[in-house]
């Protein structure tokens, strides 16, 4: 049984002590809400995961300097829209006066407000439009925003992505609250610090940056880290924690009740990220592929990650074709080492490839696993002690449709 309760409904602002808005800036030219800000009623200890792409967005290069420089933030300001990437010192300039326009109008510091923006690449930040979405979400601050502000982020997306559930610490209620986008360009290697997958989380638990940093390089390798959509990682991909102590609980490192507050988080981060690959641009299937016995953990990886990602495996679930040799080709190609002869394949529990060659499974009833909406491909090696999962979805004709027409 969960050591935690969902809160139905829950979001970012389920969290005591947080407001959010989510406003029309005039991003988007459907008039669809496109700018989001987060409140911590006090200064909040954070920690944050940023993207591994060597084309960093500017609000990255800010969350990143804020990370290793400033102790506690108080705000984070979002656009949908634009991603301010690609957009060279000019960028980097106006992502930080985001930040101080944003501290101007909450009464704080600009090092206490951290910045992200997610949309197209390559063109300028209207600053106008910053300045509007800044004023009108300031006004519109609330501890019932955190819905609001969810749909605000989103591109893509079909429908908003937020979480919030409580648990007990140290014979305290702590709850933990969540929100993110992403449906496309989706497949992170977040690093710790240093169409897009945001992720802000609040919590009013109390712990210093240095163990909130440990909590989520730790489960952003557990969740975020473990989902592709399309294999493109993007230049904006963030996750922030933020942490404001207001429910007198409070964290140590190494304790029980730090593991036992990891796993809630983690929790947490999990169901955004299956939501995420639910929501995957034209996604008609939700595949787990695992990858188990493998002779190291890079085999295991490098397995999982090459079925997770081939455009042959995903064009082939959409049509409910259990071609499993685009499976083991996927696997042959992957660089992870094993020997075919010892590879056992299972779609659920049901064989495919034993030992390397068909299993005799008709394929009818292959076919009955691939058109569920839902289901695993199971790889085992029986190689070695290692194992690697994935979350990754199919690409479907909507898929094309919607990157062929994202740009226009």
């Amino acid at each position: 049984m969960s050591h935690f309760k969902w809160i139905e409904n829950g979001s970012i602002t389920s969290v005591p002590g947080f407001r959010a808005a989510g406003v029309t800036a005039g991003f988007k030219r459907n008039g669809s809400p496109d700018f989001a800000m987060i409140e911590s009623e006090v200064p909040a200890n954070f920690a944050g995961a940023f993207t591994s792409c060597t084309f960093a967005a500017a609000p990255v290069q800010i969350c990143r300097r804020r990370v290793l420089e400033s102790s506690t933030i108080r705000a984070a300001v979002i656009n949908s829209g634009n991603a301010n990437a690609c957009t060279g010192p000019e960028g980097l300039a106006n992502a930080e006066k985001s930040c101080q326009l944003t501290a101007a109008r909450l009464g704080i510091t600009s090092d206490e407000v951290v910045v992200s923006s997610t949309g197209r690449i390559g063109v300028q930040l209207p600053m106008d439009l910053i300045e509007r979405g800044i004023d009108l979400a300031a006004a519109a601050l609330s501890r019932d925003g955190g819905a609001a502000a969810a749909r605000a982020i989103m591109t893509t997306d079909t429908v908003p992505k937020a979480v919030a559930l409580t648990l007990e610490i140290g014979g305290r209620t702590v709850t933990i609250g969540a929100m993110t986008k992403g449906a496309g360009m989706i497949d992170p290697s977040m690093t710790v610090p240093h169409a897009t997958m945001l992720c802000y989380i609040a919590t009013d638990v109390k712990a210093d940056n240095a163990l909130l940093r440990e909590l989520i390089a730790a489960n952003v390798a557990d969740s975020f880290n473990r989902i592709t959509i399309d294999g493109d990682m993007s230049t904006n991909d963030t996750t922030i924690v933020m942490a404001n102590g207001l429910s007198g609980a409070e964290l140590t490192t190494g304790s029980e009740e730090t593991e036992k507050f990891r796993q809630a988080l983690l929790a947490v981060m999990q169901e955004l990220a299956r939501r995420m690959v639910m929501d995957g641009e034209g996604a008609t299937k939700f595949v787990t592929v695992n990858v188990r016995h493998a002779r190291s953990a890079a085999d295991a990886k490098l397995a999982a990650e090459a079925v997770a990602n081939s455009l042959l495996c995903k064009t082939a679930w959409f049509g409910g074709d259990p071609n499993w040799g685009r499976v083991v080709a996927a696997l042959g190609y992957s660089g992870a080492q094993f020997d075919p002869g010892k590879t056992d394949i299972c779609y659920d529990d049901m064989p495919v490839v034993r030992c390397g060659g068909d299993a005799g499974t008709p394929e009818s009833a292959l076919c009955g696993i691939v058109k569920q909406r839902e289901f695993s491909v199971n790889v085992d090696f029986n190689d070695g002690a290692f194992d690697y999962w994935v979350w990754t979805s199919d690409v479907s004709y909507e898929y094309v449709k919607i990157n062929a027409d994202y740009h226009t």
